[in-house]
């Protein structure tokens, strides 16, 4: 995903510790974390959702609507 290494990462954390100070930047590695964390459950939910078949009343509205599309194209063109 990010083509980040060692010696990168190593510049990122000498310059949030300059930054944040030694007191501080255990607790913004926790709130971040925290942050991914619910970044990730919030993403496996709307996959979850994505993937969840309808309700049987959502199926049949739309077979209603397609039925009712399909009876006034046929009226249109007779």
């Amino acid at each position: 995903m990010f083509n980040i290494g060692m010696p990168e990462l190593v510049v990122v954390f000498i310059i949030a510790l300059l930054v944040f100070g030694p007191k501080r930047l255990p607790e913004i590695g926790r709130q971040i974390g925290k942050a991914v964390s619910t970044f990730k459950k919030a993403t496996m939910d709307l996959k979850d959702a994505i993937e969840q078949e309808p309700p049987e009343e959502i199926k049949q509205e739309v077979r209603e609507k397609i039925g009712r599309d399909s009876q006034e194209k046929n009226e249109q063109a007779g």
